[in-house]
């Protein structure tokens, strides 16, 4: 009897044991993200969520950011739920929020803090005041140099740069032979590329994609000077094959000693002053965005995001994970591994009170300042019916700026002229629009 009552207990016990071997395995998420340093390092982080909920497995999806955007709005208009987490900005929340493809984030864990988040932020990710994606980083852009080559070239980089001063400054610190390009712009195809960059850009000239009544604006002074003072800066003085550099590709170039400036995204500061990574860390200074003297700064508004799709069967657990990744206690974790300078910028007010961040990040003040003077409400100098800064807020923005796009890095490349290329786009967005139009009457 006494043996039937080992075995039975051991058996017991084996099955309990096998349960909860199950239960610990039960949920498994995938994560859509992109390939930028912060999000590869939450990754490499993210068994510190596994240790804390053995009952979820993370199962990561790692693109390049075009094809990330391809891939997740294809995912989420479908509403076939292979990603549980998707990586988005602030572009795409509003939308999809208002189409029903996002679950709300109005329920956070205790001690989340919702409050804390920047409202420049928070109002970019929400709808109806409601929230519908953490941000994991939020950014805007600012001028990057290297400031032993203005000492060398006995210039000084004003803390409110112009477009005239950084095509002077370009000019005097390129040295080609050396391979030291005097500026680094993006050039690779996509809304989120080139036309990121170029879009603001030209709302400092003056420039606007649409006027008041919706009709294209490609055929405007305003847009041929942006275009083709963007083609000089790259031809004269930019690094060879400057059509196909998007943001991860000058970022390495800069690392590498190979850019003089460099106009970008403010989350790209700690990656080219850490002395881990970047030969050139201690010979950086940051301005803003350049001007062209019409009132309007290059500077846009951005967050990499994480949102939970509504085709999620594992919504908690998704949830679960994104209070994770965007919490205060994350970035102390950052913190603690990897130094404050490192932690993800741009997204909550309490991190740039902390004095430890200031000390560790030189870029931290300007980096709050360039988001806060981010106006996306008014970003042009001329009235516009739209609002972004680096994008058009509505659906088909995404499709007409990468046909845009498409045609500018073609005439980066030289396969087209500047004239062929606006008047494109010109002819596309018309189109374009005419056709939403038409199935909205």
């Amino acid at each position: 009897m006494q043996i039937f009552k080992s075995v039975f207990i051991s058996g017991v016990a084996f099955a309990l044991g096998c349960a909860a071997s199950l239960v610990q395995a039960q949920t498994s998420i995938t994560i859509a993200t992109v390939n930028n340093d912060d999000m590869v390092r939450m990754q490499a982080l993210s068994a510190n969520f596994t240790e804390a909920n053995p009952d979820i497995d993370l199962n990561w999806v790692t693109l390049e950011e075009n094809v990330l955007r391809q891939r997740v709005t294809t995912d989420i208009a479908t509403g076939s739920g292979r990603f549980d987490v998707v990586t988005i900005g602030t572009y795409e929340v509003p939308i999809w929020a208002d189409r029903g493809w996002l679950v709300p984030l109005h329920d956070m864990p205790a001690g989340y803090d919702v409050d804390d988040i920047l409202p420049a932020i928070r109002a970019g990710l929400s709808l109806g005041g409601t929230l519908y994606a953490a941000p994991f980083y939020g950014e805007s852009s600012f001028t990057m140099y290297r400031t032993d080559l203005f000492e060398k070239a006995g210039l000084q980089m004003p803390a409110e740069p112009t477009w005239d001063f950084i095509r002077k400054a370009a000019a005097a610190i390129t040295d080609k032979g050396n391979e030291v390009y005097g500026i680094c712009l993006r050039g690779k195809p996509g809304w989120g590329e080139n036309m990121a960059l170029l879009t603001a850009m030209a709302n400092s000239y003056g420039a606007r994609w649409f006027d008041e009544n919706w009709q294209p604006q490609f055929d405007s002074r305003a847009w041929a000077t942006t275009l083709n003072d963007y083609l000089q800066l790259l031809n004269d003085y930019g690094p060879p094959d400057a059509a196909v550099n998007g943001y991860n590709e000058n970022l390495a170039l800069f690392q590498d000693g190979k850019c003089g400036i460099w106009i970008d995204a403010t989350v790209a500061a700690s990656a080219i002053t850490n002395s881990g990574q970047s030969k050139v860390a201690d010979r950086v200074g940051f301005a803003l965005a350049p001007d062209k003297g019409f009132g309007k700064r290059s500077n846009w508004l951005w967050a990499w995001s994480l949102a939970i799709s509504t085709g999620s069967q594992k919504q908690e657990a998704a949830k679960k994970f994104v209070a994770w990744a965007t919490s205060r206690e994350y970035t102390e974790l950052i913190a603690d591994r990897e130094g404050w300078a490192n932690v993800p910028p741009g997204t909550r007010a309490s991190l740039y009170r902390n004095p430890a961040y200031l000390d560790a990040a030189p870029f931290a003040e300007m980096t709050l300042a360039s988001i806060q003077a981010a106006d996306p409400k008014n970003p042009t100098v001329e009235k516009v019916p739209y609002t972004g800064i680096q994008f058009v807020a509505i659906p088909e923005f995404q499709s007409i700026g990468t046909a845009v796009g498409q045609r500018f890095a073609k005439s980066l490349d030289g396969s087209i002229s500047s004239e062929e290329a606006l008047a494109n786009a010109q002819w596309v967005t018309g189109k374009v629009i005419e056709r939403a139009r038409f199935l909205q009457e």
